[in-house]
């Protein structure tokens, strides 16, 4: 036969004060981590991909704290596995000796089909492979990866000078809606 108790479990209620702290916007994947914005301006993107990186403890803090640079960053396929060169994760703030070397090679988790199609995009003539973000997705860094074909200085002047006309049109729109709001 069952003992009988006298006790009930009642479940602990939160003060209604206190709220709890919300998450930095980075690291629950609101957020990049880190863009890079020459990208866009240097190259044509296609063919966008996304890949995991394998990542030291203090590489990962130093890119929640906003310290990853992917402007001169490049991939490069070798030996059937991806890596990728040039990124700069600057040394975690409160970091010891064991930090980490902030220009060092990482190796991208592809599977061999991807690997194998962006091997084969990337032998193409002046096409190259370009991370484009760094983010985060459950916990874990992500790096989105773009096929990119270089851009003439003439293909540059071109996409300014298309910016500048949207920008103007969008001014002189949100110019009129004012006028008629009075």
């Amino acid at each position: 036969m069952a003992r009988q108790t006298s006790h009930q479990i009642v479940p602990v209620a939160k003060p209604q004060g206190q709220a709890s702290k919300p998450r930095d916007p980075v690291a629950s994947g609101q957020r990049d981590a880190a863009f890079n914005r020459s990208a866009s301006f240097n190259y044509f993107l296609s063919d966008k991909i996304e890949a995991g990186v394998i990542l030291r403890g203090t590489e990962v803090k130093s890119v929640r704290e906003g310290q990853a640079n992917l402007k001169d960053a490049y991939g490069l396929i070798k030996d059937g596995e991806a890596f990728l060169l040039n990124v700069h994760i600057g040394p975690y703030s409160h970091g010891n000796l064991a930090n980490h070397d902030s220009l060092r090679t990482r190796k991208l988790l592809l599977n061999k089909d991807e690997i194998r199609k962006l091997y084969s995009k990337t032998q193409v003539k002046g096409n190259t492979l370009i991370p484009v973000r760094f983010y985060f997705r459950n916990g874990r860094v992500k790096c989105e990866l773009a096929i990119g074909k270089g851009k003439q200085d003439w293909d540059k002047r071109e996409t300014e000078k298309r910016r500048e006309a949207d920008r103007e049109s969008r001014a002189a729109i949100n110019e009129s809606k004012h006028k008629m709001g009075r």
